[in-house]
């Protein structure tokens, strides 16, 4: 039979659906180009992205916020009064001792006593409320993270790093907790204490507080300084530390091919100069911050003297009262007190900002295989298979940066046929079952089940009817029984056990040592490769899905291991659509038919013995696959 595949001159559209890889073939030299924003630890955000997720992550806080604000304006009210306590205590309070009259020095001792208590009441109330709130926005924006993380396509995810992830969801969060938790209390008391303060001193004395809000001038210059040059060295610390996180992440995840290749001196050399960079990064942003505090503390040491030396002078010739000198004295210490802890704030201020923008990246960014508008459910299945037809029709695939995959072309599965794809590394065998499990959208073209074209089935629907096995089983911490309920997490007991009996499972399950209750730890370490795949073909047959797609799923058994899954496929695939890829030519022994793949292009069609008989591409294989088991 030749092949139903008909290729045209005309160049595949650019979809966002496309990805740059495949997974199975060698990248293409286009797909690392330097403008892919995945080739760097930054996702660009949109124009007031940043903006629009503080607000939407603050909006549903907008009273508990100003019940903060109140109490902090209360415990600034009460900690503020301190001074004119002091005034009065010292032009009136002691005059009126002299004079026998104890009741204003009293009177003047109970209002401080009173007013400091406030400010500890109000400052413990407020300390309380804000925690929640900030831990409140940061479980959400955790929440988000994650959630959205989860619906990104998954060529996003073989592009963004799961160390970048992780440092978007710990550290970036982290730097936004010690923002909410303790920077914006800071802010916002500094910047009362300087209004409170400003309109103390000028109720005072109209000149000491005119001097005194002169010297905001250059400390406000020194602040807007400092945010300049440290926007760009917190941005660049933030990218360090994801670098750090990535690398180690890598390492970890892959510590048995760091092994097996001696990989350990190479990999400690690449983390040194990665952390040797976090270094750097963090001791620039250091060296901002003690530019900003010896700046700060200059200019407020120089207006504190300049003022108290005046004071001082108008004092000695009768201009102005001690008390007044006195209370100025200590607001000036309180006015300059809390730069050092701006500085504070200013740090984690930048910080979080370097962090937000990274989030907001992540989150602006849209599924490249989106959820339908208006979805439609599959139509009843016809006869008694349960298997539905599979049509690609007028299919193309493009890299993302235009390095096809796959030349146009046609290819109808009926229900309930076992279509085995063979083919080299790269041929595009991988894409094709990609594309009909819906985890790339074709740049061109319509994959069709059973009529209904897959970018018009929810979720839910299409993996109801479409399951994928990988040459990667991933199993997840939790026991056996949990991991082969995946698919479908309300299944019984016996429903569980049915399905690893047909497939082989059960008696290796049943020799654990506590059986299908037995957990198999991080990614099923606690059980062989063969084991884990054996799981994953249990969870794909408990699914029950009308089409299963079965990637490479067999390459990591051995030859007893395979032979058992081989005999148990005849009960797994019996009236399912199946597209099996597999290097083994003995896989193709289950299928009706078989598909050649050679750059993208299905070159041969047909069923096995017809081809086997022939003299074609596959023939070939076939008799050098016979020859090396002689």
């Amino acid at each position: 039979m030749t092949t139903s595949t008909t290729t045209t001159g005309k160049t595949p559209e650019e979809t966002p659906g496309a990805a740059r890889e495949e997974i199975s073939g060698a990248a293409s030299p286009a797909g690392s180009a330097a403008g892919d924003p995945f080739t760097r630890d930054d996702l660009p955000a949109p124009p007031g992205a940043t903006g629009t997720l503080l607000r939407s992550l603050l909006g549903a806080m907008r009273v508990r916020l100003a019940v903060a604000a109140l109490l902090l304006l209360l415990q600034q009210a009460a900690a503020q009064a301190g001074p004119l306590f002091v005034a009065y205590a010292i032009d009136r309070g002691v005059p009126a001792f002299r004079d026998g009259d104890t009741g204003p020095l009293y009177a003047i001792g109970a209002g401080y006593l009173l007013c400091a208590v406030g400010s500890g009441v109000f400052q413990y109330v407020f300390v309380r409320a804000a925690a929640r709130i900030s831990q409140d926005v940061l479980l959400d924006l955790r929440g988000r993270i994650f959630r959205h993380a989860q619906a990104l396509s998954v060529d996003f995810h073989e592009r963004y790093t799961s160390g970048r992830l992780i440092s978007r969801s710990t550290t970036d969060v982290e730097s936004l907790r010690e923002l909410l938790g303790e920077g914006l209390q800071e802010l916002i008391g500094v910047v009362l204490a300087f209004v409170c303060i400003g309109g103390m001193l000028l109720y005072l004395d109209t000149g000491i507080g005119g001097l005194a809000v002169l010297s905001f001038v250059p400390l406000y210059l020194l602040v807007r300084l400092y945010q300049r040059r440290a926007a760009t060295v917190f941005g660049r610390r933030s990218t360090a530390i994801a670098a750090v996180i990535v690398k180690f992440a890598e390492t970890m995840n892959g510590i048995r091919p760091v092994r097996a290749f001696r990989r350990e001196r190479a990999n400690d050399a690449e983390f040194r100069t990665l952390n040797a960079r976090h270094e750097r990064t963090n001791g620039d942003a250091l060296l901002e911050m003690a530019r900003y505090v010896a700046g700060s503390r200059l200019v407020a040491n120089a207006a504190i003297a300049a003022m108290v030396l005046w004071g001082a002078y108008r004092v000695a010739d009768g201009t102005l009262a001690l008390g007044v000198l006195a209370a100025a004295a200590l607001y000036l210490r309180r006015l300059y007190e809390p730069i050092d802890r701006m500085g504070m704030f200013l740090n984690s201020y930048q910080s979080a900002v370097a962090s937000l923008k990274k989030i907001a990246g992540l989150l602006a960014q849209t599924p490249s295989v989106p959820e339908p508008a208006e979805p439609r459910p599959l139509p009843a299945r016809s006869g008694e298979l349960p298997g539905r037809e599979a049509h690609f029709e007028g299919v193309s695939f493009s890299y993302r940066t235009g390095g096809e995959v796959l030349p146009r072309f046609d290819l109808r599965i009926p229900a309930g046929q076992t279509v085995a794809v063979v083919g080299s590394t790269g041929a595009g065998k991988s894409t094709l079952a990609k594309l009909l499990a819906r985890f790339y959208d074709p740049s061109a073209g319509r994959v069709l089940l059973d009529g209904v074209d897959l970018r018009e089935l929810d979720t839910p629907e299409l993996r109801r009817g479409v399951v994928m096995v990988t040459q990667e089983a991933f199993l997840f911490s939790g026991t056996v029984a949990e991991n082969i309920a995946i698919g479908r997490p309300d299944a019984s007991r016996t429903d569980i056990e049915r399905a690893a009996k047909a497939i082989g499972a059960h008696d290796f399950i049943s020799g654990l040592p506590e059986g299908y209750d037995t957990d198999v730890r991080k990614r099923g370490g606690r059980i062989s490769a063969g084991q884990r795949q054996l799981v994953a073909f249990a969870r794909a047959l408990l699914a029950d899905p009308a089409v299963l797609i079965l990637d490479e799923a067999t390459s990591s058994l051995d030859v007893p291991g395979e032979r058992a899954v081989q005999r148990a496929m005849d009960t797994v695939l019996r009236g399912r659509t199946a597209v099996v890829i597999a290097h083994r030519l003995s896989t193709v022994e289950i299928a009706d038919r078989v598909l050649v793949m050679e750059h993208g292009r299905i070159v041969e069609d047909g069923a096995p013995a017809e081809l086997i008989a022939g003299t074609g591409r596959f023939a070939g294989l076939h008799r050098a696959w016979r020859d090396s088991l002689a």
